[in-house]
């Protein structure tokens, strides 16, 4: 039995959905997959702009929005079930979930406040009104199939936004309400992104969350594999968008793949390697719009990155835009204690995230995310010591295991920007991972650059393949 993520993209249309039903019909011939599903490509990004017209009393801008949202999917349940009596009952469920929305659209206009939780609330119909109609639809084309609340069984805390599910509990709803239905034979389809406290109140796990829904559910269950299906042939050497020439990946250990999502590789969320790597369950990143691809594999086991050739100094370079440069200088650094503490804790309170950091006796260079809380840190900082910004940079990451103790791999990553003004490097917290950071105009040549140098001859990395035959797994 296998987790199936769907992701936006994938459910998006009918024909995208249809596509998606094809491939869960060919796994479900093996055995009954449980598959999750992202909201529809869009969707979730409408319903945060209802959420916030809806607390700013914008009452028609909302409306007009959530009109939008009713259409289509209202649309996709016509194009998608040919069963009268089916397609009506599904069109009432989603005219129900379009009039809940309204309702709470007018109540946060009267109240004048967007809570934290009423946000969650707004943004958990996306993945609701999906899945409704994806299972509907598989029921229509004679699978048997099953629709489930994961509400019902992801019981997260009350951190409305950013909720982590409590694993105990989880992991038994999970074999009391899931695990007998697959069992039976019956396919379970459900929510990524979402979940509800002890107490039923709604909650959602961060964008990208789905992912990590995908991942948690396969340790639970325990399942075979975890199978991430998105736009893109696995994950790539490098952003195809500024690359062209850039390859999928055959297959990635773990630790790559976590470097890599957390660096900025889109196509992976970064907690979804964390629970796969407990029962080392493998990860396979493929291609909903071209299921023959091979796509990405992610793995610890010998054997499968023996057989697929796992080999090649560089795996992948990835890129995170919006960065700011904080340089700190101060005497004060030299010979005392705890006066990193206090200078962290300034980002802490901020609750602004470090991605890369330098340091010298008396000086300290880093990157975040270039928000307006930056302005504010840079504030608090000047009572400490000289603080300079640099705003509109990006981190670029060469990530390769055991990267740092290959003789020359630093000299070859800097001969290849020499033409381009590196701002900051930060080399030795990680063994897999080469960082440094330019200037965002850069980008393109920076990476053109390291992945002519690292991925032009492809006999010196057998990881790289173009889409051809079904996946391995």
């Amino acid at each position: 039995m296998v987790v199936m993520k769907f992701g936006g993209t994938s459910v998006g249309t009918a024909s995208a959905m249809r596509q998606a039903m094809q491939i869960v019909a060919g796994e479900s011939r093996k055995a009954a997959p449980l598959v999750v599903l992202s909201a529809c490509s869009g969707m979730t990004n409408l319903l945060i702009g209802i959420a916030e017209a809806s607390g700013e009393s914008r009452l028609e801008e909302a409306m007009s929005m959530a009109s939008r949202l009713r259409e289509h999917h209202s649309q996709l349940v016509s194009e998608l079930i040919t069963d009268d009596v089916r397609r009506n009952s599904v069109l009432e469920r989603v005219q129900g979930y379009a009039d809940e929305l309204e309702m709470l659209i007018k109540g946060v206009h009267i109240v004048g406040e967007l809570t934290p939780r009423t946000f969650d609330v707004f943004c958990s119909f996306g993945e609701l009104l999906s899945t409704t109609i994806f299972a509907a639809a598989l029921e229509d084309r004679g699978h048997s199939c099953r629709w489930v609340d994961v509400r019902k069984v992801m019981i997260t805390d009350r951190n409305f936004g950013t909720a982590r599910p409590l694993e105990d509990v989880c992991e038994k709803q999970v074999s009391g309400i899931i695990k007998p239905v697959l069992d039976e034979g019956t396919i379970v389809v459900t929510q990524g992104f979402i979940g509800a406290t002890e107490d039923g109140k709604t909650t959602t796990m961060g964008r990208g969350g789905s992912d990590f829904t995908a991942a948690l559910l396969g340790l639970w269950l325990p399942s075979e594999g975890i199978q991430i299906w998105t736009d893109v042939d696995g994950v790539m050497t490098c952003d195809p968008r500024i690359v062209p020439e850039a390859r999928s990946i055959r297959v990635l250990t773990f630790s790559e793949a976590a470097e890599l999502a957390y660096l900025g590789a889109k196509v992976l969320h970064p907690d979804t390697i964390a629970p796969a790597v407990k029962r080392n369950i493998p990860v396979y990143v493929l291609n909903s719009h071209m299921p023959e691809a091979k796509g990405t594999v992610i793995t610890n086991d010998p054997a499968i990155l023996e057989g697929m050739s796992y080999g090649g100094l560089v795996k992948s370079i990835a890129v995170k835009k919006g960065q700011c440069i904080v340089n700190f200088r101060s005497n004060r650094m030299l010979g005392r204690h705890g006066f990193l503490i206090d200078f962290f804790n300034v980002f802490a309170m901020a609750g602004v995230s470090v991605e890369m950091i330098s340091t010298s006796e008396v000086s300290v260079s880093l990157t975040v995310s270039d928000t307006k809380a930056v302005d504010g840190i840079a504030s608090r900082l000047s009572e400490m010591g000289e603080v300079e910004l640099e705003h509109n940079v990006a981190t670029v990451s060469v990530v390769g295991d055991n990267l740092r103790m290959s003789r020359g791999v630093s000299g070859r990553i800097f001969s290849a920007l020499k033409d381009v003004n590196v701002r900051m490097i930060s080399q030795g917290a990680s063994e897999i991972n080469v960082g440094f950071v330019v200037e965002e105009h850069d980008v393109p040549r920076a990476l053109q650059n390291l992945h002519h140098e690292f991925f032009t001859d492809e006999s010196t990395c057998g990881i790289l393949d173009r889409p051809s035959t079904t996946p391995e797994r």
